[in-house]
C-alpha cells in the first residue's frame, strides 16, 4: 500500500536554483516526552569536545518515527517513561513574549 499523497498548502520554487519549498498539511505533531514532560535530546562524543553537542529531533509529523525513538530511548535507559504525545493544537506565542517569560523565570 502506498503512502497517501500529501496535501500541499503553499509552494515556492526559486527561479534560479529550481529548489522547491512546500508547506504540507499535517494531522498532528507527535512528540516524545519523558515522565510526561517535553524533552530535548543531545548527543556527542564522551572523549572529544568537537563537534559537541548535537541536538536530535524529538517531534515528528509521522507517528512511527516518534514511537521508534521512544522505544529506542526506553531500551537504552532501561525505563518505560518515554512516551509519545499527540499534539493537535496549542497556544500561539511570539519570540518577544517568550524572551520576556524566560527572563522572568531566571
Amino acid at each position: 500500500m502506498s503512502r497517501p499523497k500529501p496535501q500541499v498548502i503553499l509552494d515556492h520554487t526559486d527561479a534560479k536554483t529550481y529548489k522547491s519549498e512546500q508547506v504540507l498539511m499535517a494531522n498532528a505533531i507527535y512528540a516524545v516526552f519523558y515522565d510526561s514532560k517535553p524533552i530535548n535530546l543531545r548527543t556527542g562524543h564522551a572523549l572529544k569536545d568537537y563537534p559537541f553537542p548535537k541536538y536530535k529531533k524529538t517531534s515528528f509529523c509521522n507517528p512511527g518515527h516518534a514511537f521508534n525513538l521512544a522505544t529506542k530511548l526506553n531500551n537504552l535507559f532501561k525505563t518505560n517513561k518515554f512516551q509519545v504525545f499527540k499534539l493537535t493544537q496549542g497556544v500561539v506565542v511570539d519570540e518577544n513574549t517568550e524572551k520576556i517569560a524566560a527572563k522572568s523565570q531566571k
